[in-house]
């Protein structure tokens, strides 16, 4: 329907080419429009492109399984965390189908992490890339801490996701305390001035800030304001040791 409406208005502006023009735009916004789609899960509401929710689902588990092995034990607890987010993500009876497959790709010896993420690089925005390695490190650190195997791992997840140094160093500061975890938050060095610490808040602010994520979807709505909790508590701890008002 845009695009015939695009095309009249484009006509009655520039005539002819005007009306080639408008309807080539609004063809572009009814495709767009037209892709939305409901049933999708809680890392699909922010897809470049169509995809398979079955798809989507494998790639994803295969990532979970690739983090609890990477210590080279499996955890249960490790294994309750993913659970209890197909739970709240898909519902009781889908979960436990689900779950079967993801029992069936833990037994698998080999599951190429390069692939996958090569898979959801093509398919997937920065944002929920950001996501899906928090959601990972949520998943290394359900067991109560993140070893170091496990991080090698979710280092290597994150590069091949493309995913940038300083936001990988940010993620997992939020997940793994040291002394200077609030600059490692807020992507900046302890020997910054107040007001590059104050800049570097409001752009780590503005980044996960939960409006940026536009879903109905209440798991990723939580994802986004955990992380933006963690910006606010790193800005607050850097406040009171510097005396900023």
């Amino acid at each position: 329907m845009i695009k015939w409406v695009a095309a009249f208005l484009g006509y009655f502006i520039f005539r002819f080419p005007g009306a080639v023009l408008g309807f080539i735009v609004g063809s572009l916004f009814d495709n767009m429009g037209g892709s939305n789609g409901g049933g999708r899960n809680v890392f699909q509401d922010l897809t470049r492109q169509s995809v398979s929710p079955a798809d989507f689902e494998l790639n994803l588990l295969s990532l979970c399984s690739i983090v609890i092995k990477a210590d080279g034990q499996v955890s249960q607890r490790e294994l309750d965390y993913v659970r209890q987010y197909f739970l709240s993500t898909y519902g009781k009876e889908k979960a436990n189908a689900i779950f079967r497959t993801f029992n069936d790709v833990i037994k698998k010896r080999e599951v190429s992490a390069q692939r996958i993420c090569s898979y959801l690089v093509q398919r997937t925005r920065y944002e929920v890339r950001l996501q899906l390695l928090h959601f990972l490190f949520g998943i290394a650190q359900a067991d109560g801490q993140v070893s170091k195997a496990e991080v090698i791992k979710l280092r290597e997840l994150a590069g091949y996701l493309r995913v940038g140094q300083h936001d990988f160093e940010s993620i997992m500061a939020m997940f793994i305390k040291s002394a200077d975890n609030a600059y490692k938050i807020l992507e900046i060095e302890k020997t910054v001035s107040d007001d590059e610490v104050k800049k570097a808040y409001r752009t780590m602010a503005k980044k996960y800030h939960p409006d940026r994520v536009v879903t109905e979807n209440e798991a990723i709505k939580k994802g986004a304001e955990e992380k933006f909790k963690e910006v606010q508590k790193a800005y607050e701890i850097i406040q009171k040791e510097r005396g900023i008002s």
